[in-house]
């Protein structure tokens, strides 16, 4: 049995990790901690989770024996410091994205986790998308033939971008770029075109990040200048394409106060995808491509199997660490169009 501690009480906490956990035989959520200071903004829905016991003591957390994975849903400038103190407690830990502002810290947090037998991952349950399991099930299929090109857009329209500083990449490209590393591994070579329309030099909303395997290509895109949606996903192989709808961005969705409940159910048919390809005969096929539900459980199953089997994490601490690279190296590019530096 896994028996769990949430540090923070978030969306993330009430979206993305209680309701897929809380119907589980091998997964007992014990508490949520959150400061003093932050328990106003969320404690109208305290009252809707009465088995979970509220504290503002970590320590509580620490010492209770029977809790053995720790997941951290703070401010990412907390990650590590979280990490590195439950690690020290002698038990597992769960970090949200992004793990770590830099991958030499990510390196630490996995090199303390390895002198303890512990397990440490981050939440990249972004890979579990229902639109990122439907392209993985139509190259799966073989229809499209090789691939040539796979292009990931999560694009909006905002007359002065999405921040006046530097955070787009860790906050938005981290789910992005990490789906790519999950589908095609580590690339060859990359390039990477990072800027910013509104605050040159100040900010990084705008990027083409390029990811090359060998003779197909990857390519992670955002902008805040696009009103005309892109699909979300466009694949081109040797033999066809897939496309998917733009995303639904869950920034514009109504938050209503109550426990969370996911559905289970496929989405509608206006947000499948559309696969054309040729048969074997020759002759051009299209057919709609049902998109199912997010199945972020598979982030604890991996957990569960990891803690209590010893079996391989689904996160590899190598991806993990050359997704911070990625985002240290594209911060930088953006960094470079400041005038100071021209």
């Amino acid at each position: 049995m896994i028996t769990v501690a949430y540090v923070g009480f978030g969306v993330s906490v009430r979206e993305y990790h209680i309701p897929y956990v809380e119907n589980r035989d091998d997964v007992k959520v014990k508490y949520v901690f959150r400061r003093e200071e932050d328990i106003a903004q969320n404690a109208a829905y305290e009252p809707f989770y009465p088995e979970i016991i509220f504290t503002t003591d970590f320590n509580q957390i620490l010492n209770d024996e029977e809790v053995n994975l720790v997941v951290v849903n703070t401010p990412d400038q907390f990650h590590v410091f979280y990490a590195k103190q439950i690690l020290n407690a002698g038990k597992h830990a769960l970090i949200e994205k992004p793990f770590a502002p830099t991958a030499k810290e990510a390196r630490e947090v996995f090199v303390l986790a390895k002198e303890k037998g512990l397990i440490c991952m981050p939440n990249q349950n972004r890979r579990f998308d229902a639109d990122v399991l439907a392209v993985k099930e139509v190259l799966a299929s073989g229809k499209i033939g090789d691939l040539v090109k796979l292009e990931s857009h999560y694009d909006y329209f905002r007359e002065d971008g999405w921040y006046p500083y530097f955070g787009t990449l860790y906050n938005l490209a981290v789910h992005t770029i990490d789906q790519v590393i999950s589908m095609f591994g580590m690339p060859d070579q990359t390039h990477f075109d990072v800027r910013s329309i509104h605050h040159p030099g100040k900010a990084d909303d705008y990027y083409d990040l390029e990811f090359y395997y060998g003779n197909s290509k990857a390519t992670v895109n955002t902008s805040m200048c696009v009103m005309i949606d892109y699909p979300r996903f466009t694949v081109h192989g040797t033999k066809g394409s897939f496309t998917l709808p733009p995303v639904v961005h869950n920034s514009g969705k109504k938050k209503v106060v109550g426990r969370h409940k996911i559905s289970r159910a496929n989405a509608p048919e206006d947000r499948w995808g559309t696969l054309v390809y040729e048969n074997e005969n020759g002759e051009r096929v299209t057919e709609k491509v049902p998109v199912g539900c997010a199945h972020y459980e598979r982030i604890y199953d991996s957990l569960v199997d990891a803690i209590e089997h010893g079996k391989e994490k689904c996160v590899k601490d190598e991806e993990v660490i050359r997704v911070l690279e990625i985002l240290e190296e594209a911060t930088a590019v953006a960094k470079s169009h400041s005038p100071e530096n021209r």
